[in-house]
């Protein structure tokens, strides 16, 4: 009978304390303090059409959508955190080309960025200056949509850009 008490007890001690482990992306490094983070409009440095609003729309999104942080989409002093990135490069390069026609068939999407998350204190908690990321998308054969395939692409590349970053900021990997 007391071995089968003990037994219960570190069962339920055992059971009590957990393994430690948590469910990705539900964990946050960042300081207690952090309730509300500015996100201005990304700084684009390169000539690709309105890739900041996608790019800072994106990762506003994701915040909103991953945490319970309040965001707000400019600069602000009663923020907690600043959250500010620049687009530096983005460039188109073709991958595959059809052997029969000698057209483009797949390309790739690369956009390189610098972001980092500073406390009103002036306390950097994130920092990245060379984020690289790529999608590749395919190219119609046809002449009238041959443009019309870059923007999917863009958005795809987005959302992945923000989803990756937001985990890298509240996860510190």
């Amino acid at each position: 009978m007391r071995l089968r008490l003990v037994a219960v007890i570190l069962l339920a001690v055992l059971a009590s304390t957990g393994c430690g482990y948590s469910t990705a992306g539900k964990t946050t490094r960042l300081p207690s303090n952090v309730q509300t983070i500015a996100i201005p409009a990304f700084i684009n440095q390169t000539q690709t059409y309105r890739i900041e609003q996608r790019l800072t729309e994106a990762v506003v999104r994701e915040f909103i959508t991953r945490t319970k942080l309040h965001i707000v989409n400019e600069a602000d002093s009663n923020a907690d955190a600043t959250l500010q990135g620049t687009i530096t490069a983005a460039q188109s390069t073709p991958l595959i080309y059809d052997s029969q026609t000698g057209r483009v068939s797949s390309s790739l999407i690369t956009v390189n960025l610098k972001v980092s998350l500073v406390d009103k204190k002036g306390k950097v908690l994130f920092d990245n200056p060379n984020y690289i990321y790529r999608e590749q998308y395919q190219v119609s054969q046809e002449v009238a949509s041959f443009f019309q395939e870059e923007s999917p692409a863009l958005e795809r590349l987005s959302r992945d850009l923000a989803r990756t970053l937001v985990a890298d900021v509240l996860e510190r990997f």
